[in-house]
């Protein structure tokens, strides 16, 4: 009974992270809702990922290098998703004349509803198309690979200094865009 309070435990957060999908695939980080800022000398590397964006281009997160990268993992089918597209939207907006890079990664979707979506709410940055969910696993350490939405802000050295498991939010994505530079 005791396993089972733990593993229900753990799901009720995962779930409270905002939408979620059911994998198979072991999460080895925390479930926990919210900010997380990386000290220094404990950052973990940016993996190594490039795919087809929505448009139908070819996206390097290495060739953004030099840059600190806001990148953001959601889906148009997540609800929690919509609410927080409006605050990616006015901070790509706001940072972006900084130099600051936005990338999304549309999981377990269709580049139709993708478009339709990033239209919808005005995100004018590139997108990762990851129909299969592939470049969110190779983030699973980092993020629990079943919430959505979540980000990650990498440093201009390559190097993830936060993330936000849950809805992201203008004041905390300008605190860990702050700890990146």
């Amino acid at each position: 009974m005791r396993a089972f309070s733990a593993v229900a435990g753990a799901a009720v957060a995962v779930l409270a992270a905002g939408c979620s999908l059911v994998h198979s695939s072991p999460v080895s980080s925390s479930t926990a809702v919210g900010t997380t800022i990386f000290p220094s000398g404990q950052r973990p590397a940016l993996p190594v990922v490039s795919g087809p964006t929505l448009t139908g281009g070819k996206l390097r997160l290495a060739a953004d290098r030099g840059h600190v990268i806001v990148l953001n993992f959601w889906g148009s089918w997540c609800s929690v998703c919509q609410q927080e597209a409006p605050a990616l939207a006015a901070a790509a907006r706001q940072f972006t004349r900084s130099g600051i890079r936005f990338v999304g990664v549309d999981v377990a979707d269709d580049a139709a509803s993708g478009r339709g979506y990033m239209r919808q709410h005005g995100l004018g940055y590139p997108s990762l198309n990851d129909p299969g969910d592939r470049i969110a696993a190779e983030f699973n350490r980092l993020i629990p690979i079943a919430a959505f939405p979540s980000t990650l802000v990498v440093a201009p050295d390559g190097r993830i200094a936060g993330r936000i498991i849950g809805a992201a939010h203008y004041r905390a994505l300008r605190h860990l865009i702050k700890a990146a530079l």
